[in-house]
């Protein structure tokens, strides 16, 4: 870990995101190493994640916009 690194989390901290928010951001970042541990760890968020992905604007069937 670099300190830029430590300050970067640092900061994104302070925003006070849900921490499965958190998650998915690692997962669409994550190479493929790193990215088969985040599924392994957390199956079900990597599930909704692909299929929020494939829906259009991440809504699933059954829910409304927060905006509409």
């Amino acid at each position: 870990m670099s300190l830029y690194t430590y300050k970067a989390s640092w900061e994104i901290d302070t925003h006070d995101y849900p921490f499965y928010a958190l998650v998915m951001a690692a997962m669409r970042r994550a190479d493929t190493d790193n990215l088969a541990l985040l599924q392994k760890a957390f199956p079900l968020t990597w599930a909704e994640l692909q299929e929020r992905y494939n829906a259009p604007g991440g809504l699933l069937r059954g829910e409304k916009s927060p905006t509409s």
